[in-house]
C-alpha cells in the first residue's frame, strides 16, 4: 500500500512539475511603450518591437495564420463613440475578399471597451479578426487587432481576452 501511495504521490509531483512551464505567463513591457500587457503561453512571439519612432508592436501565435495581434494607438475627437471608433475601422475592412461583419460586445478589463469581430478570405482560407477597442482617456483608443484562421483564433478566444483584460498603462 505504501508503495503505491508513493509511486502515486511521485507521479503526481512529477505531473506538475512538467505542466507548470505549460501554463507560464510573460508579461510585454517595453522602455518605448506606454502601456503593458500579459503575455498567456511561449507560443507568442514578438515580431515587431517598438522603438522611440514607433509604439506598434506585433505578436505572432506561432504562426501568422493561427494569430497575429498588432497593438495600434489612436488619437480620437473627446465625446466619440466606440461605435463611431468601430464604424470608421470598418471602412477600412470592408475591402478586403469575403468580409462580413460580425457582432461587437462589451469589454471589460484593467481598461474597458468594445470588441468588433469580422470574418474575411485571405488566399483561399477562411481568416478572422476580433478587434478590441480599449479607450484609455477621452481622446485615445488603443486598438487591439487580433486575426488569423477562422478556427485557430476560435481557439485561442481565452487568450485574446487575457491579454486585452490585461492591458494597461504604465
Amino acid at each position: 500500500m505504501k508503495k503505491k501511495l508513493l509511486i502515486t504521490a511521485i507521479f503526481a509531483l512529477a505531473l506538475s512539475v512538467l505542466a507548470f512551464p505549460a501554463f507560464g505567463q510573460g508579461d510585454f513591457s517595453d522602455p518605448n511603450a506606454e502601456y503593458t500587457f500579459s503575455i498567456p503561453s511561449d507560443s507568442w512571439k514578438m515580431t515587431v518591437k517598438p522603438s522611440r519612432i514607433s509604439p506598434n508592436v506585433e505578436y505572432v501565435y506561432r504562426f501568422r495564420n493561427e494569430g497575429h495581434l498588432e497593438v495600434r494607438k489612436t488619437s480620437v475627437d473627446s465625446g466619440t463613440t466606440f461605435e463611431e471608433i468601430i464604424r470608421e475601422e470598418e471602412q477600412k475592412l470592408q475591402f478586403k475578399p469575403g468580409y462580413v461583419a460580425g457582432r461587437e460586445e462589451n469589454f471589460k478589463g484593467a481598461m474597458d471597451g468594445r470588441v468588433f469581430n469580422y470574418e474575411f478570405v485571405r488566399s483561399g482560407r477562411n481568416m478572422s479578426g476580433r478587434f478590441y477597442f480599449l479607450k484609455a482617456d477621452p481622446t485615445t483608443v488603443y486598438i487591439l487587432r487580433f486575426t488569423g484562421e477562422r478556427d485557430s483564433l476560435r481557439t485561442l478566444r481565452n487568450e485574446t481576452d487575457l491579454i486585452a483584460r490585461t492591458f494597461k498603462l504604465k
